[in-house]
């Protein structure tokens, strides 16, 4: 495990380079340069956003759950965190985190696990498999479902029984937490606000999101 580390922001809205809203259920595809640092607001709480990191100037470089939990020794990302790709590379680093846990383990709800874990006519419903996929194709990247490796899960609560199990929670998250990473090298940030409806991970509800970008300073 890894134990919280709460720890505020020193970074004012209003000298952000980039504020915008990822509406409930969507996805959405940012570039961050290195030494930038991104904000995630869960404007109303209790929102899973499911988030996939790939290297800018070789994509095939790709954020890395087993390299990333191996090098900190625990399966819950906080501040002082750092997000290691399947190279070995460190990607991001969180300097700043409100929430203080945030789940690696979860993965990304799929028209399949729909069907699986809930009731066979779930299958269409709408996923962030499907969101990463539609955001790739429409982004142009040679980047297709081969690609989609397993993701963070910001502010979801996945936690780990005594037997091994994992378990979907309500959240540890409420509006207005944030979780701030700075990029160690130029990273894509493939984004699905989390549409699911059918276990707590959204307390039943999406919600909308707030991505933030600033410059070095």
């Amino acid at each position: 495990m890894t134990a919280k580390r709460i720890q505020e922001s020193t970074l004012a809205p209003q000298h952000s380079v980039l504020n915008h809203t990822v509406p409930a259920g969507e996805p959405y595809l940012l570039g961050i340069a290195k030494g930038q640092t991104v904000r995630i607001v869960d404007l109303e709480g209790n929102q899973a956003v499911d988030v996939i990191f790939y290297n800018r100037h070789d994509p095939s470089e790709h954020y890395s759950a087993t390299q990333t939990l191996m090098a900190q020794g625990g399966i819950y990302l906080t501040t002082d965190s750092v997000l290691y790709s399947d190279e070995g590379n460190p990607m991001l680093t969180i300097v700043a985190d409100t929430c203080g846990r945030h789940d690696t383990l979860g993965g990304a709800c799929a028209a399949e696990s729909n069907m699986v874990r809930y009731a066979l006519q779930k299958k269409f419903m709408h996923s962030c498999r499907d969101n990463f996929l539609i955001t790739l194709q429409r982004a142009g990247l040679d980047l297709a479902k081969r690609d989609l490796v397993p993701n963070v899960n910001f502010f979801m609560n996945v936690p780990v029984t005594a037997s091994g199990q994992l378990t979907f929670a309500d959240g540890v998250s409420a509006p207005g937490k944030y979780v701030e990473l700075r990029a160690l090298m130029d990273v894509w940030m493939l984004v699905s606000n989390c549409p699911q409806l059918n276990n707590p991970c959204n307390a039943y509800n999406p919600t909308p999101i707030q991505l933030l970008v600033w410059n070095p300073a």
